[in-house]
């Protein structure tokens, strides 16, 4: 083979191709819609007239749909193929899109949570499969990092384009949710061009009985990695579920852009440093972000008692680094253990303890802001990550060089 010849073919392999391209596409769509819903609570809430009680089960209806669709369906992927587990996630997803847009009671909000929530649940090991299953053999590693930069890239942009046209457009709602609608309606139909890498096999009813598995070659990195999973994505709650309303009451962001900033710059962040960390080993880049994590919560917590808004944007910076990298180091220690066939239930375990650390922390602050109120429901929740992330680097330190 000529020099020429085989230039061409390294070319050919380290290529992404439409399929790739398109599913880490719908990865970033999927993620977007989960956080644009997110500027428009205070809109609704003063619209409809809901209490603080009401945002916290609105918030915490969506994890428990989520969770429950993950654990029901998480491996089905695996047994039908990707493509019609895809398609039928991005179905239900515009019916959610739909009732936000047209959302002008609690019920009905609620009802959209939940099928946002069971779309998601449907949507989010299939599609982390594919990324995998498409991955270019030229670019090894690259599905594990595009896994990881994907989901920030998508919560970030929801959440501030939502903001931006809250604060610009004359129907926010249609702008956002009618796009949104439109995208993944298109991409529930687009899907079926991909070309679909999980053959079918058998065990699919076996695999509808609530449970949450890993393969063998997985188990012992992804419980290692377990306790920095549940840190970052405890440490996202805190932002997500406080991170707005903070800045409207606490630090004197009355611009929903100025509020949606905070989630863009968290997710944002992370997303750029899981891009700059890519070239690190799981071990040292996990590490580094739980580090991070612990010291960017305790910033959070002294800009908040400080009032400051940008002291509290530049810890949400630092914060960002640590959950970005360490979601990175954690995918890419347990990615390539699975066969191809198992990866759709690997992937619902890492959303299954990731959503529960995101979720419950979030609900139960929820709760306790009412009475405790929310600068001091911050502190201890800020607190206990602070703990949580610490402890997470300490494990992970002194765990195998995996």
């Amino acid at each position: 083979m000529s020099v020429d010849t085989t230039t061409a073919a390294t070319t050919l392999r380290s290529t992404p191709t439409p399929g790739f391209v398109l599913v880490i596409a719908a990865v970033i769509a999927m993620m977007a819609g989960a956080s644009a819903p997110s500027p428009f609570y205070p809109v609704l809430q003063q619209d409809i007239g809901f209490s603080a009680t009401t945002s916290t089960t609105i918030f915490a209806v969506y994890a428990v749909a989520l969770l429950l669709t993950l654990l029901v369906t998480g491996a089905t992927s695996d047994h039908i193929g990707r493509r019609p587990v895809v398609s039928a996630g991005f179905l239900v997803l515009a019916l959610s899109m739909i009732a936000f847009w047209h959302a002008d009671s609690v019920t009905v909000l609620v009802i959209a949570r939940i099928v946002q929530g069971a779309a998601a649940g449907l949507l989010i090991s299939a599609l982390s499969a594919a990324v995998v299953d498409l991955e270019p053999p030229g670019r090894p590693g690259s599905a594990a990092t595009l896994n990881s930069v994907g989901p920030l890239a998508g919560l970030g942009a929801g959440a501030l384009v939502a903001g931006l046209l809250l604060d610009h457009a004359s129907s926010a709602m249609t702008a956002v949710f009618g796009s949104l609608t439109a995208v993944y309606l298109a991409l529930a139909a687009t899907i079926w061009l991909v070309p679909e890498t999980s053959p079918r096999h058998e065990g699919l009813l076996r695999s509808f009985r609530p449970r949450v598995g890993l393969p063998l070659a997985a188990r012992g990195p992804f419980l290692r990695s377990a306790p920095a999973l549940f840190a970052a994505w405890a440490t996202s709650g805190l932002y997500l579920s406080l991170g707005a309303p903070l800045v409207g009451q606490e630090l004197g962001g009355e611009l929903h852009v100025e509020q949606g900033l905070v989630v863009a710059v968290l997710t944002g962040v992370g997303s750029l440093a899981c891009f700059v960390a890519r070239g690190g080993t799981s071990r040292r880049v996990t590490i580094g972000g739980t580090t991070s994590l612990a010291i960017g919560t305790g910033l959070t917590l002294v800009a908040l008692a400080a009032g400051s808004y940008w002291g509290f944007i530049a810890a949400a910076v630092v914060v960002g680094v640590g959950f970005g990298t360490s979601f990175l180091g954690i995918m890419r220690s347990i990615t390539p253990l699975a066969a191809p066939h198992e990866r759709g239930e690997l992937f619902a375990a890492v959303f299954v303890i990731s959503y529960l650390a995101f979720g419950i922390p979030a609900v139960l602050a929820g709760i306790a802001a009412p009475h405790l109120g929310l600068a001091q429901t911050t502190y201890v929740y800020g607190s206990v990550v602070i703990v949580l992330s610490g402890s997470a680097a300490v494990l992970r330190r002194f765990a195998s060089t995996d």
